[in-house]
Formats: structure tokens, sequence, C-alpha cells
């Protein structure tokens, strides 16, 4: 399972949590567009993606605007209301059939207690979440669409190669005729 190969990267796994996370994680699969989590809905699952891809957006003024992208090896979910136990405003879909490892809220906090070294690993995971988000925000809010796209190039080719474009130029806070443009000049 790749769950655990990346997770022993972060943190030393007993067997005995092994066993706890082998007994908590649940696989699931889904098709290519459906809907893992919609909007308005509670959020109580942390994804790991095995296989395929995932994107995390929102609806605003008929718009879908694309906040974030989970490829074979990353985690996620819909972070707020995760932790905080309220509704989404997000909603999170399968941009390719998609099979995940599954932890659900409940369970990670009885992991937290029983297995303190898993609060070392949710707190690396909150890091790098919080990283990306932060990376995300000042690369929206302070450099130039064609800066954007060549910092995901940089960082994160496969999203480019794997994600339609329309959601991509949605990430990257552009219409899709410039991302057309900027692309067309590289």
């Amino acid at each position: 399972m790749q769950l655990f190969n990346s997770l022993s990267q972060i943190i030393n796994i007993s067997t005995e949590l092994e066993k706890a996370l082998t007994s908590f994680i649940s696989k699931k699969s889904f098709k290519k567009n459906e809907f893992l989590l919609r909007a308005d809905e509670y959020c109580n699952s942390l994804y790991f993606v095995e296989k395929g891809s995932l994107r995390g957006f929102y609806f605003h003024e008929e718009k879908e605007i694309t906040n974030w992208f989970a490829l074979e090896g990353d985690f996620g979910t819909s972070f707020y209301p995760f932790i905080s136990k309220t509704r989404s405003y997000e909603n999170i879909q399968a941009l390719e059939d998609v099979e995940v490892s599954v932890l659900n809220n409940t369970e990670l906090k009885k992991l937290y207690s029983d297995f303190p070294e898993t609060e070392k690993l949710g707190r690396i995971i909150l890091e790098d979440y919080y990283s990306k988000l932060e990376e995300r925000l000042i690369n929206i809010q302070f450099k130039s669409a064609k800066e954007r796209y060549s910092n995901l190039m940089e960082n994160r080719p496969q999203i480019i190669q794997r994600v339609p474009l329309g959601h991509l130029a949605s990430y990257l806070g552009i219409t899709q005729e410039t991302l057309s443009r900027i692309r067309a000049g590289n």
C-alpha cells in the first residue's frame, strides 16, 4: 500500500500502529467526475490518493474556482471543515478514476491518543498543506499569470500534464484564453 510507504518516510511505523491503521483505513474507488464531497456537507474523511487525481473547488458567482489538486501520494480533504466539524464550502471531485485510502476524523483522533507518534504525522501533513496554501496565496496575489504557470510547471509538472485546461486555468486564477497564450509562448 502506497500510503504506508509515504507514512514511513515521515514517522517510524511500529507493528502496533500498522495494525491500527490497517483496521481504521478503508479503501474506496470513485469514477471520473464523481464527487467525494459536496459543498454544504460535513467533511469527515481524510483521503490519501493511491491512484488517480482529485480536485477541490468552490462555486463562486456560478463559476468553479479550483483550489487544489491531489495526485498519487498526496493527501486531500476539505481541511477547515474536517478540523472544525462544520459544513464544507468546498467540493471534492475525482478528475480521473480514483482509488483512495480513507481515514475518518474520529479514528484519526483515536490514533493521536493511542499512538503519540501520529501527532507528529498530523503536524507534518498540516504543515505541508499550510505551506502549499500560503504559496498559492502568494502566487495569486503577487505573481503574474506567466510566473504562476512557470512555478507550477517547475514544481508540479504532472498537474499540467493530467489536469483539464479549464481546471488548470481556474487554479491559476486566469482565463483559458490567457492560459493558452502562456502555453503558446513557452
